[in-house]
């Protein structure tokens, strides 16, 4: 069975004034506590970069399997690599993995189709685009997918990732968690009564997933553009990364002309330049960032 995570404090501060409001992820300590250690050449020339799904080169995830593993695509990091590395996992339609278990933890995103992971005899539970799951390091688990078009983000904070049989299985002391979209709680400007916002205010909403009270270490959120939102993502740490979980963006920045950006589309930054974001659907966007200490979103 998994298990809830208890989250970590934060002190997330909305405001909002005439024709501008401004969502903001913030800790006291945020800005004395910013790592200013400038990123090497080879990251920052992957860092500053956009990324469409047709862009994305495929390989085998598990290439001891080939054809019967999921397809992977790197959108930042190196699977196989040391460092922290996000990519997309393209599992076919009907796709079960055997028993298996992971040298690194990693935590995933549902972006399209269903995914269902968890223990071999757990019964079996579907998860939505918008869902949120960890995996442990060392614990024994199956992956299974459904939908023509499945697709998840997976993301790990040290490689490489690879595949070992539950012979070397382990208790590293972490515990699963599997989240349905209808389980995340979203804070907005209306939800809270230090900020002063109309009944028919439509701000941007954040979910906090995961992250360090420690201001120099990176954290996860998700955050949801209404329909027509146009604003920009302004962050303090050293890196970005934002990964289009659902609906259509537009995106620019000093360094990129305009792109559109649909689900499995990817940014990056590390000159803590602004990235300019407009929602194109009439339905709201939902991206998951990464952020190493705060960023604050604003409407323009």
């Amino acid at each position: 069975m998994k298990s809830i995570i208890q989250s970590t404090a934060f002190l997330l501060v909305l405001a909002s004034s005439s024709g501008c409001s401004t969502l903001a992820y913030l800790q006291t300590s945020d800005a004395n506590n910013i790592s200013h250690v400038p990123p090497t050449a080879a990251q920052t020339s992957q860092l500053n970069r956009v990324l469409k799904p047709s862009q994305v080169e495929w390989q085998h995830l598990n290439p001891a399997r080939g054809d019967k593993a999921p397809q992977a695509g790197t959108l930042w990091g190196n699977r196989n690599g040391t460092e922290a590395t996000g990519f997309l996992l393209k599992p076919k339609d009907g796709f079960q993995s055997p028993p298996h278990i992971h040298n690194v933890s990693y935590r995933g995103i549902v972006i399209q189709g269903q995914i269902h992971n968890d223990d071999p005899n757990a019964a079996e539970m579907w998860m939505p685009s918008g869902s949120y799951w960890t995996q442990p390091k060392g614990h024994v688990h199956i992956t299974a997918a459904k939908g023509q078009d499945a697709l998840a983000y997976i993301e790990i904070d040290s490689g490489p990732y690879l595949v070992k049989p539950t012979a070397q299985a382990f208790d590293s002391g972490e515990r699963a968690v599997n989240i349905a979209p209808s389980n995340i709680v979203w804070i907005s400007a209306n939800e809270l009564n230090w900020v002063t916002a109309t009944d028919d205010t439509q701000s941007a909403e954040l979910a906090l997933l995961w992250g360090e009270r420690n201001s120099t270490l990176p954290r996860g959120t998700l955050i949801k553009l209404p329909a027509g939102f146009q604003g920009k993502i302004e962050y303090l740490g050293q890196q970005l990364h934002a990964v289009i979980i659902e609906g259509e963006i537009e995106h620019q920045s000093a360094l990129h002309h305009v792109t559109h950006l649909p689900a499995g589309g990817y940014f990056g930054a590390q000159d803590r330049s602004p990235q300019f974001v407009k929602n194109l659907g009439n339905k709201p966007a939902l991206l998951y960032l990464r952020t190493h200490g705060a960023f604050k979103l604003s409407e323009m």
